[in-house]
C-alpha cells in the first residue's frame, strides 16, 4: 500500500486548482436548461438550435474523453490540462458574446470538446499525486464538487437570468466560467505536477487510426441518443448500427496494433484491473438514471407547477446538498467498506427517489417542492456513497501512469449511459404526457419511474458482485499497479 510520503507534495493545493477547473464543467453540464426560454427570447433560438445547444455540448465531451485522457498520459497532464482550460474559456466567452443562434451552436461544440479534453486530466492528475491511503477522500472531494456544481447549475443559471434578465441574462451563463477558468489558470504552472520530459513522455503511442475509428463509433452511438431528447421519432437511430460496425474495426486495429509491439489506444492492462470492467457497468447504469433526474424534474416544475428558473433550481438544492455532503464523507470511508458502500448508497437513492415519487403522485400544486425537499435530500446523500465511492474503486488498481486513458474510458461508457437514460426517461415522460391529457403529477411520476429502473439495474448488479467476491473468500484489492 502507497503512503502519503509517495506522493506529491502540493496535493492538496494542486486538487484546489483541478476542482477550480471542475466547477466550469460539472456547472456547464446542467446551468443551460434553465436559459432555454431566454435563448429563444434574446437570439431567437428555433427549437432545432436549442436541441444543439445542449446536445451539441454532450456530443464533442463524449468524443474527446479517450482521446483526452490518452493526450495526457503520453504528452503531459499539466501541459493537456493548461490547453484545455484555455480553449474553454475561449469558447466560453465566444458563447456569451454570440450574435446569433449559429453562432451559440459553434462555440458549444467546442466548448464540449474542451471539457471532453480537460476533464480527464482531472482523474488522471488525482490518480498519479495522491498515494492510496489518500486518493479516497480526493476522489470525495471531487465528487463533492461534481454533485453540488451540477446540482446547483439550474440554481445559479436561475439567479442570473433574474438579476439580468431574460435577454441578455444567459450570456452570463456562460461567460460565469471565465473567473474560475483564470484562477486555475494562474495557479496551474505553480502547483500542478511538471509534465515529464518530451522524450519520456513522447514514449506511448497516441494510436490516430484508433482514435478516430473509436471517436466515429462514440459519435455514431451518441448521435441519436442526444437528439432523442427532444424528438425521440426524430433521430437517426440507424447511425447505431453504423457504430457497431465501427467499433468492431476498431477492435480489429487495436488488436492488429498491440501485435506489432505498439501500445493501443484501449490498454488491456487497464481492462483487466480488477473492478475496473465492473465498477465501469455500475457507474453507466446510475449515472444513465440519475442524469435524467434533473432533466425531468426542471420541466415538472416549470412547465408543469409554472415555477420560474430560480425556483426550480431552489427546488432541487436538497439533492445538490445531499449529495455532496455523502460524496465527501463517501470519499473518505470507501476504503473501509468498499463495494458494499456503493450497493447501500444505491439502495438508500432508490428509496428516496421512491418517495418523491409518492408525493408528485398524490400532490401537485406549488407546494410540492417543499414537500419533496425531504426525499430528495436523501435520494441526493444515496447518490453521494455510489458516484464518488465507484469511482474510486474503479481507478483504484489501474496503472497510475495510464489514470488519463482509463478515466477517459470511463466517463465514455457514463455519458453514452447519461445520454440513453434521458432519451428513455424523456420519451416515457412525454408519452404519458400526452396519453394522460397534459397531467404532469402522472407524467413526472412516470419518468422518475424509469429512473428507478436504471438505479435498481445498478443496484443488482452491486449486489452480485458483492456475493460472488464473499464467495470466493475475496479479501482486499491488490495495490494499484504502476507500468514500467
Amino acid at each position: 500500500m502507497s503512503s502519503a510520503t509517495d506522493a506529491y507534495p502540493d496535493r492538496w493545493r494542486a486538487l484546489g486548482v483541478c476542482m477550480s477547473a471542475g466547477v466550469m464543467i460539472f456547472l456547464d453540464v446542467s446551468i443551460v436548461n434553465v436559459a432555454l426560454p431566454a435563448f429563444r427570447t434574446g437570439l431567437g433560438a428555433s427549437p432545432s438550435d436549442l436541441s444543439w445547444i445542449v446536445a451539441g455540448y454532450t456530443l464533442t465531451f463524449g468524443l474527446a474523453l479517450i482521446p483526452g485522457g490518452r493526450l495526457g498520459d503520453a504528452r503531459g497532464r499539466r501541459r493537456m490540462f493548461t490547453a484545455g482550460l484555455v480553449l474553454f474559456a475561449v469558447s466560453s466567452v465566444a458563447a456569451g458574446l454570440a450574435p446569433t443562434a449559429t453562432w451559440l451552436v459553434a462555440a458549444r461544440l467546442v466548448q464540449g470538446a474542451a471539457g471532453g479534453l480537460l476533464n480527464p486530466q482531472l482523474l488522471g492528475l488525482i490518480q498519479q499525486m495522491f498515494g492510496d491511503r489518500e486518493r479516497g477522500r480526493a476522489f470525495g472531494l471531487y465528487g463533492a464538487v461534481n454533485a453540488t456544481s451540477t446540482a446547483v447549475g439550474p440554481l445559479v443559471g436561475g439567479v442570473l437570468l433574474e438579476i439580468a434578465g431574460p435577454v441578455d441574462g444567459w450570456r452570463w451563463v456562460f461567460l460565469v466560467n471565465l473567473p474560475f477558468a483564470l484562477a486555475a489558470l494562474a495557479l496551474a504552472r505553480r502547483w500542478l505536477p511538471a509534465d515529464p520530459p518530451r522524450d519520456r513522455a513522447s514514449a506511448t503511442s497516441l494510436d490516430p487510426v484508433g482514435s478516430v475509428l473509436l471517436g466515429l463509433a462514440v459519435f455514431a452511438v451518441l448521435l441519436p441518443l442526444v437528439l432523442a431528447e427532444r424528438d425521440i421519432a426524430a433521430a437517426p437511430w440507424w447511425t447505431v448500427a453504423a457504430g457497431a460496425v465501427l467499433l468492431v474495426a476498431f477492435v480489429a486495429w487495436e488488436r492488429r496494433y498491440r501485435a506489432a509491439g505498439h501500445d493501443p489506444l484501449v490498454s488491456a492492462a487497464v481492462l483487466r484491473s480488477p473492478g475496473y470492467r465492473l465498477g465501469t457497468a455500475v457507474g453507466t447504469l446510475y449515472i444513465a438514471g440519475s442524469t435524467a433526474i434533473f432533466f425531468v424534474l426542471t420541466v415538472y416544475l416549470q412547465q408543469g407547477l409554472g415555477y420560474t428558473a430560480l425556483q426550480a433550481g431552489l427546488a432541487t438544492l436538497p439533492y445538490a446538498v445531499g449529495s455532496a455532503v455523502a460524496a465527501a464523507f463517501g470519499g473518505r470511508v470507501v476504503g473501509r467498506f468498499g463495494r458494499p458502500l456503493v450497493v447501500a448508497g444505491s439502495a438508500v437513492m432508490a428509496a428516496g427517489l421512491g418517495a418523491v415519487v409518492a408525493v408528485v403522485s398524490v400532490r401537485s400544486d406549488p407546494t410540492t417542492g417543499f414537500l419533496a425537499a425531504g426525499p430528495l435530500l436523501v435520494a441526493g446523500l444515496g447518490s453521494g456513497f455510489v458516484i464518488t465511492p465507484n469511482q474510486a474503486l474503479t481507478l483504484r488498481n489501474v496503472p497510475t501512469d495510464e489514470g488519463g486513458t482509463a478515466a477517459g474510458m470511463q466517463q465514455t461508457a457514463q455519458r453514452i449511459g447519461s445520454s440513453l437514460g434521458i432519451a428513455v426517461v424523456a420519451s416515457t415522460f412525454f408519452a404519458v404526457l400526452s396519453g394522460s391529457a397534459g397531467r404532469y403529477d402522472t407524467a413526472i411520476s412516470a419518468g422518475l419511474a424509469a429512473v428507478l429502473v436504471f438505479v435498481l439495474a445498478s443496484f443488482a448488479l452491486g449486489v452480485s458482485d458483492v456475493v460472488r467476491g464473499r464467495h470466493r473468500g475475496r479479501g482486499a484489492e491488490p495495490e494499484p499497479a504502476r507500468r514500467r
